[in-house]
This record gives C-alpha cells, sequence and structure tokens, in this order.
C-alpha cells in the first residue's frame, strides 16, 4: 500500500475471505460502475465489470440527491451480471473531504487516537459530531520524536447519502474509501514495478470535474480538481453548433452528426482540449511538477476517466506537458476471467480506473 489514508472503514459484519464477497461501486455523477474482483496467490482477477448511466441531477454537490435511480441502476448492475457479493466497497468524491496533513509529536497509536480528535478541532471548520474523522502516519522524523499525519474528514451527510443508496439496493456498505486514493491504489496495482524516480501526475477527467493527484516516488503531494470535465466539453459543442445536448454528446463519442461524418471531430474538440490541457499544465505546474531529465521533475502522465478518449486531447496534453502521456491501464495487473469480454474490456478500460481501485481494497487495509 502507498504510505497514505486509504478509507474510511463503516466496520462490518460476518467477514468473508479476502478471497470472495466485495463487490465495487464507483458513484460518479453520468455513471455508476460495477467492478467485482477476487484477490488471491495468483495476484488480482475480474470476475464482473458493468457500467450504467443515471440521470444527470442524482449526484448534485458530491451527494445522493434523488437516490431511487441511483438505487434501481445498483440493482441493475448487480441483477443482470449475476454478481453473488452483498458487501460495498465505495468511495465519496475527493472534493468533498477536508485533507490537512498535520505534524505530532511520536506517539504510541492508542494515544494517536485520543489526542487525533483534539488536533482536529483546530482544522476541521464543522463540528465533528458531524463528520467522519480519519487519519494515516504518513511517515516519522528520523530522530524519531516528531511524525507526519495525514487528517481526513467528511460530512456525514455525504457519506450517508452513498450509503443509504447501498443499503436501499440491498447490499452492505463496508468500507468508504476516496477516489482520489482509489486511484492511487489503481496505480500502484498496476505500475508500481515501474515505478521511477520522480513525479508521476494521475489525471481522471470525470462527466463534472478532472482530478489531479501528483505521486513522488509512490507518495502522494498533491490532489486537487478542476471544474472541468466531459459535461463541459459537451456544453461547448452544443453551443458552437447550434445542436442540442443529446446530439453533442453523440458527436463527442462518435464524431457523427445525425448519423453522418460532417466535421472533423479533432479540430472542432480542441479550443476546449487547449483549456482543459492549459488548466491541467498551470496546476501541475504551481505545485512544482515540471518535466526534468534527471532528479524528481514530472516523469509521466496517466489519463484515465471518460474524457481521456476525447479526439486528440491526449497527444496534445502531451504538447503541453513535454511528459509521456499514456492512457491508464487499470487492469492491465489482474487477471481476466474466461467470461469476460475483452474487446469490451479494451474499449471501456479508462472509465474503470477508481472502480479498479475500489475492487482490491478490502476491510481493515491502510
Amino acid at each position: 500500500m502507498l504510505p497514505f489514508l486509504k478509507n474510511f472503514n463503516l466496520g462490518f459484519m460476518n467477514p468473508l475471505s479476502p478471497n470472495d464477497g466485495y463487490v465495487a461501486l464507483d458513484i460518479g455523477s453520468s455513471s455508476i460502475k460495477m467492478v467485482e474482483a477476487a484477490v488471491d496467490k495468483s495476484g488480482y482477477r475480474i470476475l464482473n465489470l458493468a457500467i450504467l448511466p443515471i440521470p444527470e441531477n442524482a449526484i448534485q454537490n458530491n451527494m445522493v440527491v434523488d437516490s431511487a435511480p441511483v438505487v434501481s441502476v445498483i440493482r441493475r448492475l448487480i441483477q443482470e451480471n449475476g454478481v453473488k457479493s452483498k458487501q460495498v466497497i465505495s468511495a465519496v468524491p475527493g472534493r468533498a473531504v477536508i485533507m490537512k496533513k498535520v505534524q505530532m509529536p511520536k506517539q504510541e497509536p492508542a494515544e494517536l487516537e485520543a489526542n487525533i480528535e483534539f488536533e482536529a478541532q483546530n482544522i476541521i471548520p464543522d463540528n465533528l459530531e458531524n463528520v467522519n474523522l480519519d487519519h494515516q502516519v504518513l511517515f516519522e522524523a528520523e530522530d524519531g520524536n516528531k511524525m507526519d499525519v495525514l487528517l481526513v474528514a467528511v460530512k456525514k451527510e455525504i457519506i450517508n447519502s452513498y450509503t443509504d443508496a447501498i443499503e436501499g439496493a440491498g447490499l452492505a456498505p463496508v468500507v468508504m474509501d476516496v477516489d482520489y486514493f482509489a486511484l492511487e491504489n489503481m496505480y500502484e496495482a498496476n505500475y508500481a514495478g515501474e515505478a521511477e524516480n520522480g513525479v508521476v501526475a494521475l489525471i481522471h477527467i470525470g462527466a463534472q470535474y478532472t482530478s489531479i493527484t501528483l505521486l513522488q516516488n509512490g507518495i502522494s503531494t498533491f490532489t486537487g480538481d478542476l471544474p472541468l470535465g466531459g459535461a463541459y466539453f459537451t456544453d461547448n459543442l452544443a453551443r458552437q453548433l447550434g445542436i442540442g445536448i443529446e446530439a453533442a454528446e453523440a458527436f463527442k463519442t462518435t464524431g457523427l452528426l445525425d448519423g453522418k461524418k460532417a466535421l472533423d471531430l479533432e479540430s472542432t474538440l480542441r479550443p476546449t482540449s487547449e483549456e482543459l490541457a492549459e488548466e491541467i499544465r498551470r496546476t501541475v505546474s504551481l505545485y512544482g511538477a515540471v518535466p526534468s531529465d534527471d532528479g524528481d521533475g514530472l516523469k509521466a502522465i496517466f489519463l484515465s476517466g471518460g474524457g481521456a478518449k476525447l479526439a486528440g486531447l491526449r497527444q496534445l496534453l502531451e504538447e503541453h506537458m513535454h511528459v509521456p502521456v499514456r492512457m491508464s491501464e487499470p487492469f492491465r495487473g489482474f487477471n481476466v476471467g474466461r467470461h469476460i469480454d475483452r474487446n469490451y474490456l479494451l474499449e471501456t478500460a479508462p472509465y474503470f480506473a477508481v472502480g479498479a481501485g475500489l475492487s482490491i481494497r478490502r476491510p481493515g487495509d491502510r
């Protein structure tokens, strides 16, 4: 595991073997991604995966505000794909989470547990009764007197909006992670063996937001979001071409207007792609991750999310960032069951980056 906080562990009953009994649900703003994976001696193995859309207004302000369609889609994902697992690993959006690194005197775990709430009172701008609080020791100083601790807090109403929907589908939420950390987990599971010194950027382009995680020598140094995602591209296309949202979405994903190829998709998307690439460059540069032939500079970028497949975006981002930009392969380190459609897996893989990271989480992980 990366030396970084991994979960809000909600507790669980009747724990199963680590090889069975868990399904990951990545509940996003436009779709729900389901991944069921086994963890055994041979590594990770995909048992099931699928994706279904949800209404655009079901998730707002980082919460499930209309649970009925979310519950319905979760049930469909489980039933239509023959998933037997009932225990769910899911995540809240990182932008809904308060994270703060603090330095504290070195102390034993039991003492730290007792002191962490006092420390949090000075950091969390809310009554602690209203939040779920967690922590992780990141680093202990060589002299043994100090240690860096990551505090993480999220409002209970946000967590409850997701867990209530999961329970409404007849399932049991056992771990609520943070999507940033799930992406780190995905990267470690698939790329840790080829990690090099320096900074790697994990960029996940979702429907509403683009999240950025910077890892320096495998340790997270920055996480954040840009309010630009796939929906922003769709809206710009609709306005630019004078067409409806559905037609713009179809053109964005297929390059076809009214079923016909009339415009060059990549060049039509380019102004918005330039805007996103420049915002990513500014953000990454602001936190000191610039390309470097040696030392600890930016070495590579891994793209994921549905927006990662936008025509021309990967190449354009490579031009702006001056480092290799790779499409994430969330399951490259997984064994694939014989019943899994490999063409579907290849086509949809970028959507499942968060789900893949969640699917190998288990209660008690740190």
